[in-house]
């Protein structure tokens, strides 16, 4: 079977966006447009803050302008500083390490699980030291971390964990949302993830309360608001989400579940097409409360001779198929040639770093889009492997 050449781009936007979320940011603006209109009072934030909680099965969340500084938020809420160690996975965007080493601490990579490209409670038991002061695994693509795992740590060492659910709206784990795990989850808004504020945005979800507040008077110059007289009692900056963002945020709340199943199921057919293609690791579990964020492949670099890199640029240049890298490792970037960091024993991240490729999947992806991506890959694996002998 041959296919008529056709452009399936790897789109900026990760979920949808519709008339529905126009209409929302309209009515902001158009009412700060009328006498006496503003940007403020928000009540908007409360009520997508409880909106979220419920959609994620949490008892409080916060809303932030961007996953990164809801991290950074509970790393100065939990003291993180120059004499403590952070463990995380080294397979993440950076700022799930640098939010740590942003607070001076010494960033501490641990191993991933080979199925699931999360962070391995067995891997980080073997990296806890007496300066470890924080864990901060990752539902990496959607994938759900094991809390069940990362739970037994805490109970057992009284460390923190902060989840980065920055890909991880509406993920499951043994059938519950996993916003309620560990001391907090932070959640990205950004313009590729399932669900969008504007382009950017984040959250923090807790059980905790004192926790939830903690982290509130960081995103708001160390505010306590209501009782008889306005105080500030934190140092903190304004990390706040804006008012059409936030109005934006509930509608897209609203259509989270469509988008993920639309995702998910395009997912599992592309699956199928590729299931003969033994070059590739396919994702395992993307039907068991997976989030379908991303959808990464690994190029089995044993059974090939050329490079992960190689393969996504005739991907792109002979069949338009575009793709991501979800991710090098991170402490291959520049930025931690300067920076204290343990990246020993992580030899199943350091490989996936170099061979992990991100499909095209979205809730827009035809039944056609689909069909030509896999054959354009089994086409371009075939035309690389006669190249390469």
């Amino acid at each position: 079977m041959s296919f008529a050449k056709r452009s399936v781009p790897f789109l900026s936007l990760g979920g949808m966006f519709e008339a529905d979320d126009a209409a929302a940011a309209a009515r902001v603006m158009q009412a700060a447009t009328e006498p006496g209109g503003s940007f403020f009072p928000m009540p908007e934030e409360a009520e997508f803050q409880t909106a979220l909680a419920a959609h994620e099965g949490a008892a409080h969340a916060v809303a932030f302008n961007s996953c990164g500084t809801a991290l950074d938020a509970c790393m100065m809420v939990l003291g993180i500083g120059p004499q403590d160690e952070v463990i995380t996975t080294p397979l993440t965007f950076v700022c799930t390490a640098t939010c740590a080493a942003a607070r001076g601490a010494r960033v501490v990579f641990a191993d991933i699980a080979p199925t699931t490209l999360c962070l391995d409670p067995a891997a980080v038991r073997k990296k806890i030291s007496p300066r470890t002061k924080a864990i901060l695994p990752v539902h990496f693509a959607g994938c759900p971390a094991d809390i069940d795992g990362f739970d037994a740590i805490g109970r057992q060492t009284g460390i923190p964990v902060i989840y980065d659910a920055a890909h991880a709206v509406g993920t499951r784990y043994r059938g519950r949302p996993i916003g309620a795990a560990g001391t907090a989850s932070c959640y990205s808004f950004q313009s590729n993830k399932n669900i969008t504020t504007l382009g950017e945005g984040g959250a923090v979800t807790s059980e905790d309360a004192d926790f939830a507040e903690a982290v509130r008077r960081k995103k708001t110059f160390g505010y306590v608001y209501g009782g008889p007289r306005l105080r500030v009692v934190d140092l903190g900056f304004n990390y706040r989400m804006t008012k059409p963002q936030l109005a934006v945020g509930l509608t897209q709340i609203a259509k989270a579940r469509r988008i993920i199943a639309l995702k998910l199921a395009a997912m599992i057919r592309l699956r199928q097409l590729l299931a003969d293609v033994e070059e590739l690791v396919l994702p395992a579990g993307i039907e068991d409360g997976h989030g379908a964020h991303l959808f990464v492949v690994r190029l089995d670099t044993d059974k090939v001779r050329f490079t992960r890199d190689a393969f996504q640029e005739h991907l792109k240049r002979q069949y338009q198929v575009g793709t991501a890298v979800h991710y090098p490792c991170v402490w291959t970037w520049e930025v931690f040639q300067g920076l204290d960091y343990d990246n020993s024993d992580c030899p199943i991240a350091e490989r996936a770093g170099t061979e992990v490729l991100s499909l095209p999947v979205f809730a827009q992806s035809s039944e056609e889009d689909l069909q030509y991506a896999a054959w354009a890959i089994k086409q371009s694996i075939q035309q690389l492997t006669v190249r390469s002998q």
